[in-house]
């Protein structure tokens, strides 16, 4: 019965250490807010209604009903500048291009450093 109650200890005590030990990934995705949003004239909300103003639904996405989400990401410059595009995450039929395209357009204030951020574009029809 000892024998039995130490394993069960033991093991707790392993779990509850990997528990701690577990640092969980920083998204955008689930954190909700993006932290590139306060470089952003007018905050995130403004971020958001210009990303989706300037999406246009690329065709061959649009005729297989492709819906999801596409991540940016990109380092913004001290002068506001975005350079390093790249496509983290897409959903296909050419939206990770159209995502790139849209996130190229987005005007940042100055933050004065640079630091790397990833935005998310959703396509839904």
């Amino acid at each position: 019965m000892k024998l039995k109650n130490s394993l069960l200890a033991g093991l707790f005590a392993l779990m509850t250490a990997g528990a701690f030990a577990f640092e969980a990934p920083r998204t955008v995705v689930q954190t909700g807010k993006l932290p590139v949003a306060e470089h952003y004239n007018g905050g995130q909300d403004s971020l958001v209604a210009h990303l989706q103003r300037s999406i246009q639904y690329p065709a061959l996405a649009k005729r297989n009903r492709m819906q999801g989400q596409c991540i940016i990401g990109f380092t913004l410059q001290e002068d506001g500048a975005i350079t390093n595009l790249k496509i983290l995450k897409e959903v296909g039929g050419g939206t990770g291009q159209e995502a790139l395209r849209v996130v190229q357009l987005l005007k940042f204030k100055a933050p004065g450093y640079s630091q790397q951020y990833s935005v998310p574009v959703n396509f839904k029809l």
